[in-house]
């Protein structure tokens, strides 16, 4: 399967603005991942790992000091003009705080229309429509779309983010820390409504995530990040059975597991 995706020897340093200080190690070194076409690629890894410099470096939000990033073929730092709109159009975000990547002063269903009037697409009385029917994709009430969001819930705002990532038809969504701010059964939810959408619209997906048992779920492969370097790729099952990395290891062993020699309580008497 063709990769959509390369991200080849990426490095990338920030300073710690005081020159006398100890100069931090690097947010990303060396780091190479691909992502094929309708996949998703699993990032995890503890915070302060690189996973969100690496998202950012992805979408062209951020500048490495070396490597490159190529999609569909064509080096991210040289696009501009109509090749990087273009770009925009096929990559999108997904952010880790569902209220705070839309504009608490517009509708819900401005803000999923937003991408279809800054890429032209379809005429623009059939927008309202396509705006309608990505709520309904999402899981979300079509009547919702006149909402500010905030009179939506943590889930629907994710929802609303989510199909506002689908509006401009992309082929790949950099999710980061999509679910880590929701409560957990709204987390499982956002969660199967991701991997409905990529199995019904085949869209590649780089999934970043703290924890490892979110990405499992979620992840046809698995890139482990710690210290700004991958230390350990694979398919997902491979990855979570034998991993041959202590990190990863030691990310497996916080994943919560029911304690199978625990006693059971009994069952709730049913009412007679």
């Amino acid at each position: 399967m063709a990769d959509l995706l390369r991200v080849e020897h990426l490095r990338k340093s920030y300073t710690s603005g005081r020159p006398w200080g100890r100069k931090p190690p690097p947010a990303l070194n060396d780091v190479s991942v691909s992502v094929a076409r309708g996949r998703t690629l699993g990032l995890v890894g503890e915070s302060g790992s690189g996973k969100s410099t690496l998202g950012r470096c992805i979408l062209g939000l951020t500048r490495p000091d070396s490597g490159a990033v190529i999609f569909d073929g064509v080096e991210v730092q040289a696009l501009s003009g109509r090749a990087l709109a273009d770009f925009r159009r096929r990559v999108q975000p997904v952010f880790q705080d569902p209220f705070g990547s839309l504009d608490p002063r517009w509708s819900a269903g401005r803000s999923v229309r937003e991408s279809l009037d800054c890429f032209g697409i379809g005429a623009p009385a059939d927008r309202e429509r396509r705006v309608l029917d990505l709520f309904d994709r999402v899981g979300l009430n079509p009547a919702l779309a006149g909402r500010l969001p905030t009179h939506l819930s943590g889930g629907q705002r994710q929802r609303v983010g989510i199909a506002a990532a689908l509006a401009s038809e992309p082929e790949l969504i950099i999710a980061d820390e999509p679910v880590s701010a929701l409560d957990m059964s709204v987390q499982a939810q956002i969660l199967n409504l991701l991997m409905d959408l990529q199995k019904d619209l085949g869209v590649a997906s780089v999934f970043i995530s703290h924890d490892l048992g979110v990405v499992e779920h979620v992840s046809d492969e698995i890139a482990v990040m710690y210290r700004g370097e991958i230390v350990e790729t694979g398919d997902t099952e491979t990855v979570m059975t034998s991993p041959r990395h202590d990190y990863t290891r030691t990310l497996l062993a916080a994943i919560p597991r029911p304690r199978s020699s625990a006693p059971r309580r009994p069952p709730c008497p049913q009412p007679t």
